[in-house]
């Protein structure tokens, strides 16, 4: 069986304007100016502890802002307008995998549990992986542990494992856990980042990267980690 990880945020759903806003929130409820666009979604895909560590600093109020965001973000997920679309071709993508007898699916994210539960309420993905890694289940990216237990979860080794991320921190935990690393370009950090954190093929659609996935799982020495 072949291992087939992804990321949430930037690589399946487009979830920058929210990201963006409720760090917006968190940081007006804590009398902080927020940090550029840019700035913050930098550091999308490190979990939550470790992400406005890295925005304020070690010594900054990270447990109030941490806790502010978790609040607004909440809120701003009831309003519609705020909806977080998959970007194009992933229902596709995931379906063609998931139709075949060699694939297992699985998610690895710097999301909470409860983040992933409503994304799979609303996209009825409860049947679609096989295995979830979030924040809550393993150290912050680019730790490895997240890949680590996945493939102890499913019997995956490494060869038979990809990574597929739009972060520098999804390229670096998967080169750390010794799987392929792909990149994707239409997430939240530049193409170069991600070339310099390691990642292997880098894709621009969701056609690309459902070629780059068929080698791999059909020649999976063809590809180049």
């Amino acid at each position: 069986m072949k291992l087939v990880l992804f990321d949430v945020d930037g690589t399946l759903i487009d979830s920058q304007n929210v990201i963006v806003a409720a760090q917006r929130m968190a940081f007006a409820a804590c009398g902080l100016e927020a940090p550029s666009r840019e700035r913050s979604l930098s550091i999308v895909g490190l979990s939550l502890v470790e992400a406005f560590t890295v925005l304020v600093g070690p010594k900054g109020p990270i447990e109030r802002l941490v806790e502010a965001y978790k609040d607004a973000f909440h809120t701003l997920r009831q309003d519609p307008a705020n909806a977080e679309p998959l970007f194009p071709g992933v229902e596709r993508c995931l379906d063609w995998l998931d139709s075949r007898e060699d694939v297992l699916l699985g998610i690895a994210t710097g999301k909470s549990r409860r983040g992933v539960a409503h994304l799979l309420d609303r996209h009825s993905w409860h049947d679609t992986f096989s295995v979830i890694q979030t924040a809550d289940d393993a150290p912050s990216k680019p730790h490895p542990g997240m890949i680590l237990q996945a493939m102890k979860e499913t019997g995956a080794g490494p060869h038979d494992t990809v990574m597929v991320g739009d972060s520098s921190f999804d390229m670096g935990m998967a080169r750390a856990a010794g799987v392929l690393p792909v990149g994707v370009s239409w997430g939240f950090q530049p193409v170069a980042a991600l070339a310099e954190a390691g990642a292997g093929p880098i894709v621009h659609s969701y056609a690309e990267l459902e070629a780059v996935l068929r080698e791999f799982l059909d020649s999976p020495s063809k590809i180049s980690a």
